[in-house]
Parts: structure tokens; sequence; C-alpha cells
């Protein structure tokens, strides 16, 4: 049996103590008490909202061989027969084994961060990268103080790429999280007014965002969006912490990944990069430019690493997007179809004008319409009402005329729209649901966004649940 963790090397490392006759070792590790496969670790993490303990019995019926529990609720645990390992605190143990495994890894790790597209980037990398080797990497958006150290304490030894993701929404978040990652390459995706609440302007939150550069392991490399604005000032902090190797991508003429030229379609794209001299065509299996501004990062990295480049390039062609993130279905409506395009994950201006932007580059059929149906973005603080305004300038720019809003701060942009742009506003999620499942139309395209908070989930899985997949179009596009 090949385990994760002995059981042994646990105990050591989280200065714990077995309580009962524990196994040899563990094949994985879990916090969900739901999803847990026998041989696995539950670890009893107590959060801002439930405690893994409540939930230890459940953990222990699917099938948990071993518990790890802290000293305070041992005594609630009594009645439970599984082993366990004691420590006094269970996130902090979960801590000291992501630590170890680090440690002991021989793998090249790979950090990404960003205000747009760190998952998609990270899960860009997990494809690009498979091919030439072992790769581990974040599970969702597992990417905050309980995410990165579960992820890290998941990679097995034999890992030979770990791709991390690093999140944060206040200053000195990534900080603690790159310390433990330790990355030998870390990318900036781009800097945009994401999560402005929390901060006095952009430079702030690129400052933020550089913390990243602190946590590199000597000889790393930084990869930098040449495009962004904050490129010069994250350029300049990297310098100033003693980084040699400073790369870049986009289409600036002095990126080093560089986008040479950009041809999309609704359904797929292709791009050309310019690397190292040469110029290579590459199909991604994803729409948007957003996307393949990602595939330029993606494919630095596996320049930097020296991982197969073209096999990187072939397996970008089965790139898919992820549900909430792009995700296209096609369902049956009235003897015809219509496209459903699922960005509901969540939302910040940037963000917002990619969607509009994919939605623009859709083809709807007959006198089938492009129909942008936006619900808030949330943590912008002081400038909530600008920016959801604003987003009437990238709306008109990119001829969409038909918007359905719901949200208290949509309210600002439906008044900002002309008479031209047909309009539907409903104060809450729910009331929107039920005009969306009554409205749309063969030949439609809907592009579904909002921030996560608002729950526009619900009405891609209401449109899901009522519509049928079209026989044809089963294939994520």
């Amino acid at each position: 049996m090949s385990w994760l963790w002995t059981t042994e090397d646990m105990i050591a490392v989280m200065a714990g103590r077995p309580f009962g006759t524990p196994p040899e070792g563990i094949t994985g590790i879990s916090i969900d008490s739901r999803s847990i496969t026998p041989g696995e670790a539950f670890f009893a993490i107590k959060g801002d909202r439930v405690d893994g303990h409540d939930y230890a019995s459940m953990a222990t019926a699917n099938g948990a061989s071993l518990l790890v529990v802290s000293e305070a609720r041992l005594p609630a645990m009594g009645r439970l027969t599984v082993p366990m390992i004691v420590v006094e605190d269970v996130l902090a143990a979960l801590g000291r084994l992501g630590l170890a495994s680090r440690e002991r890894s021989q793998a090249q790790i790979i950090a990404v961060t960003g205000s747009v597209g760190k998952t998609t980037t990270k899960e860009m990398l997990r494809h690009v990268l498979a091919p030439s080797g072992k790769v581990h990497a974040s599970v969702a958006s597992f990417n905050n103080h309980w995410g990165v150290p579960l992820t890290l304490a998941r990679m097995p030894e034999d890992t030979d790429y770990g791709v991390f993701e690093v999140g944060m929404n206040h200053p000195g978040e990534i900080r603690p999280l790159v310390g433990m990652i330790r990355p030998d390459v870390a990318i900036i995706t781009t800097i945009a007014p994401a999560h402005l609440g929390n901060f006095k302007n952009i430079k702030e939150i690129a400052a933020a965002k550089a913390e990243i550069f602190e946590g590199l392991e000597p000889g790393g490399h930084v990869v930098l969006n040449r495009d962004n604005d904050q490129f010069n000032f994250l350029d300049r902090t990297a310098q100033s912490l003693g980084i040699e190797h400073i790369h870049s991508f986009g289409q600036h003429a002095k990126a080093e990944f560089r986008l040479a030229e950009f041809n999309g379609s609704d359904e797929n794209s292709t791009l050309w990069l310019t690397i190292g001299g040469e110029t290579l065509e590459v199909a991604l299996g994803a729409p948007g430019r957003h996307i393949a501004e990602n595939a330029l990062a993606a494919l630095g990295v596996v320049r930097i690493v020296g991982a197969d480049m073209q096999k990187a390039i072939e397996a970008l062609a089965t790139l898919r997007p992820e549900k909430g993130r792009g995700k296209r279905h096609r369902l049956l409506i009235g003897g015809g179809s219509f496209t459903l395009i699922d960005e509901s994950y969540n939302a910040n201006p940037a963000s917002m004008r990619a969607a509009i932007a994919l939605l623009a580059a859709s083809e709807p059929t007959g006198r089938g319409r492009r129909i942008a149906v936006l619900g808030d973005m949330l943590e912008m603080g002081e400038y909530a009402q600008k920016v959801h305004t604003d987003l009437a300038v990238p709306l008109l720019a990119a001829g969409i005329e038909h918007v359905w809003l719901a949200g208290a701060e949509m309210a600002g942009l439906k008044e900002s729209l002309p008479e031209s742009v047909h309009v539907e506003y409903r104060e809450n999620t729910d009331e929107l649901t039920d005009y969306v499942l009554n409205s749309v139309a063969p030949g439609d395209v809907l592009m579904v966004k909002s921030s996560l908070g608002i729950g526009f989930g619900k009405i891609v899985a209401a449109l899901l649940d009522k519509f049928p997949a079209f026989a044809d179009t089963q294939r994520e596009f």
C-alpha cells in the first residue's frame, strides 16, 4: 500500500498523540465528512460557521480510518471507536503537516495569484503539465488559510509539479500562505479592481498581490502580465527583493511570452505565441481573449520548468471551461435550442468586462438575442455605485441590447443604460430566476454572471433543470 502519510509521521509532525490503535497510514485527507472515502483521515477543523467535530460521526460512517481532533473536544468523541490523533488545534496541526509536505517534496512548485484568472490559470497549468509528469494542484478555489495547508498536506511525495492558488481580500493574507508554499515560480495573472472595499486604491491591491514574491525560493522565477498598468510597480518590487528571473507575458512588444495574434470564435480560439524567438500556433478548446492571455502565462511556465512544450500545446486543445467560469451549455427549448454561458462563480469589474466580451463574440441563431444576465459585484465598498454604472460602457460597446439585472447595486446600471437597451430589473435573484425561465427563447445566448454571494448559480441550476441538454452537444465547449 502506498500511503500519503504514515500515522507515525503524522503524529511526529503534528505533535499529536494517538488515541486508540491507529492504522499504519492514510491514503488521503478530508475536511468534508460528506465526501470522505475509506482510508482517509478526517481533520475536524473548526471554521467560521461549522465545527468539524460535530460531523466526526458522519465521517466515521462514511469510511474515515482516522480522525484528527482537538484535545478540548475529545470528551465529546467518546462514543466513536475509530482511531484518533489528538492535537491542541486541528487547523494548526494541518498547517504543520503542510509544511512537512513541502519540506519533503522534490517537486517544482508554482503559485498563482491575481485579481482575475487565478483558478483558470491554475487549472490550465494542471492540464499542460500533466503530459510531462505527476501534477498535484489545488481543488476548486482552495486558496485561503485552510485551503493552502490542506492542498500542501495532500501533496504526494512523488509529485513532479505542484500548482497552488493563492487568494486574498485584505492586505497581509498572501504573505503567510506563500511562506508555506515556497514556490519556485510565482505568477500574478493581472491586477484589477477586486475587493476594492478593503483597499484605498488599485496600487494597494498590487502591493498585496506582490506579497507572493516574498516566499519565492532562492533562484526562483516571477511571471507578470506586461499589459497590465501595474507591471512596472510589480517589476520594481520584485527587483527590490533581489529576484533575478522576472518574466512577462502579453501583447506588449517587450513581453517574453508574447501574444502575436489571436483569432477567437464562440466555441474555441487560436493564438500565436512568440517565445524564445519562435512563433507557435496554439489551438485552445475554450473561447475568449482572457483565456488566451492565461494560456501565455501557462506556456511560459512550461518553458521555465523545462516541461514538454509540444505536449503542453496539444493539451490546450482539449481544455474546457469549468462550471461557473465560462462553461457553455446548449439546451433544448420550443423546437430549437439556446446557449447558456455559466459565469456565475464570481465577478469583479475586470471579469465582468471579459465575460461581456465573451458574450459579444457568441453568435445567436435565427431571431435569438445576446442577453447579459448580471448581478451585483460584492466587496466594492465606496466604489460600488461607480463600478456598476460603468458597466454600461462595455455593454454598449459590445452591442448588447438585452440586459437582465438583479441586486441593489445593479439598479444603478439600469438607470445608466439608454432606452435602446431592453433592460429587465428585479430586486433579488429569485425574482430574476422566474423571469429568465419564462423569457428565454430559441436562438438566444445567455451569459449569467455575478459575485458568488449573490447566488446566480441558482439561475444556472434552474435553467439546467428545466431545459434538457441538446443531444449533439454533450461535450463541454
